[in-house]
């Protein structure tokens, strides 16, 4: 099972990371960032975990015969999930050292500029500057940094996990098609 986990979180795991380093290189700072930026990320981590479920129920048919406990089922996503993230963080990183973009310097001045948007006063804006600097300071650190990319991709590839552990440790649902000899 270890090596099913690897296999398919390596899989995973470029099918987000790749794409994402390539945005990153062809368009740097004009890459989609906002709402559309986080629906496109968001969309590509769901397409690359959904090798969770392909994953378990290769392992509940093929593997097992049929069947499969919820605790190895989601405990095998969760190992496929942490692969990936791993790999999603070292695309992040690529990318951002190959592209020279500064991205917490970047998030930084969205917040100002969501403030100001917003109408907010004086008092308000230079608040949020302070916030924005000391947000930007510490994202420069990569034991920092790093944590906080891998946090984006976990809650996806816990969902997923929890989702496929939950529908395929029901025989019934899906089941193995008989081979034709």
């Amino acid at each position: 099972m270890l090596q099913r986990i690897l296999t398919n979180g390596v899989i995973a795991g470029l099918i987000v990371g790749v794409p994402m380093v390539l945005l990153t290189l062809t368009l740097g700072e004009a890459a989609p960032s906002g709402a559309l930026g986080m629906a496109i990320g968001y969309t590509t981590m769901l397409v690359a975990l959904s090798v969770i479920f392909l994953a378990i129920k290769h392992q509940r048919d093929v593997v097992n015969g049929g069947v499969i406990k919820f605790l190895p089922a989601f405990l095998m996503g969760l190992g496929i999930s942490a692969v990936a993230g791993v790999l999603y963080v070292l695309a992040w990183e690529a990318s951002l050292v190959v592209s020279g973009m500064d991205f917490g310097a970047l998030y930084a001045e969205h917040l100002v500029e969501a403030a100001k948007a917003r109408g907010a006063t004086e008092a308000e804006i230079a608040a949020e500057i302070a916030k924005a600097e000391e947000f930007a300071k510490m994202y420069a650190n990569p034991f920092f940094r790093m944590p906080i990319t891998f946090t984006e991709i976990l809650p996806v590839g816990l969902i997923v996990s929890l989702i496929s552990a939950l529908l395929l440790r029901n025989s019934r649902f899906m089941p193995a098609r008989a081979r034709a000899a």
